[in-house]
């Protein structure tokens, strides 16, 4: 019984757990979802709300960082996202692309410019 408790089982248990909590309300989601409209005016409210949400903390991350990202300066930080913007709309609005090229951006410049 150890076996299962030790080791690389303690990492299978875990996904199994956060699995079964979580997929079935997903799946109820998709299936209450299939006759909903969504150019509703409360759809189009709650998209506005979430895209206002993540705008917020976005700039929030910019402007006022906590933990290791507030060791990194504002230029560096600005710099990178600046360049995740313009690496989105070159990508033809690809948020892979953007995430990807700022967040390396970041890094490589924490790396190579700072002493």
């Amino acid at each position: 019984m150890s076996g299962f408790v030790h080791g690389n089982w303690s990492y299978l248990w875990l996904f199994l757990a956060g699995f079964c909590a979580t997929q079935p309300w997903r799946y109820l989601g998709v299936i209450l979802s299939i006759n909903i409209r969504t150019d509703s005016e409360v759809l189009v409210w709650v998209r506005l709300v979430s895209t206002a949400l993540v705008a917020g903390l976005v700039t929030r991350m910019l402007l006022l960082p906590a933990g290791a990202l507030a060791s990194v300066p504002l230029e560096m930080r600005l710099g990178s996202f600046l360049l995740g913007c313009c690496m989105f709309f070159l990508a033809r609005k690809s948020l892979a692309a953007g995430v990807f090229s700022g967040g390396a951006a970041l890094v490589l410049a924490q790396y190579f410019l700072q002493p």
